[in-house]
């Protein structure tokens, strides 16, 4: 059991910590929002990996399977909804510092990532591709148990660590460069948007 869970918190944060679009969002909701608006943007994140590594962990190749049709338009989904808050980020008039008032409080935020990290099913199948290639996972419940928790657990923290890194600049920028910043982060997320709905 104790090697699963140090495999799954490999596999955590073999997926969480490459620098994509989600992770510039939570950054972003952190400079923007402050901690408690990040932390639950990282938390709803972590739980779509929680989502994707349960599922792979009980249905393997199937999943897998079932996915490959599917993933064309879900990429095209994935991109177009990444490229819409990149193009809202570059429409919004920045504040000297805005606070969590925008509408959407830290549920609305949590369920915001949750909803953004599930387009991506690419993830279930890497999680699923993990299942198959490591026996000592699959082995019993307990082993695969020990794995989601794994992954689940470093998920979290890095996103957790995006959260504070985004919100430790929270009230320090001036107008002017959350201007900027809003404008460099939204054209990453753009870039990034395409390559996840053609690339």
């Amino acid at each position: 059991m104790g090697p699963s869970f140090l495999l799954g918190v490999a596999a955590g944060y073999a997926i969480a910590i490459p620098f994509g679009p989600i992770a510039i969002l939570i950054v972003r909701t952190g400079v923007r929002r402050g901690l408690r608006a990040a932390a639950s943007a990282g938390a709803g994140t972590a739980t779509a990996d929680l989502v994707f590594a349960t599922i792979a962990m009980l249905f393997g190749a199937a999943v897998s399977a079932f996915l490959a049709p599917i993933l064309p338009a879900a990429r095209l989904v994935a991109g177009a909804a990444l490229a819409v808050i990149a193009l809202r980020g570059l429409l919004a008039v920045p504040q000297a510092v805005e606070r969590d008032s925008s509408g959407t409080g830290t549920a609305g935020t949590y369920l915001m990532f949750l909803g953004l990290t599930m387009l991506n099913p690419p993830t279930v199948i890497y999680f699923a591709s993990l299942a198959i290639a490591l026996p000592e996972v699959s082995a019993d419940f307990a082993s695969r148990a020990a794995f989601v928790l794994g992954a689940f657990l470093s998920s979290l923290s890095w996103q957790e660590v995006l959260a504070v890194a985004g919100a430790s600049l929270h009230g320090r920028l001036t107008p002017r460069l959350q201007r900027i910043t809003a404008v460099v982060s939204s054209v990453i997320i753009l870039a990034l948007a395409a390559r996840v709905a053609f690339g």
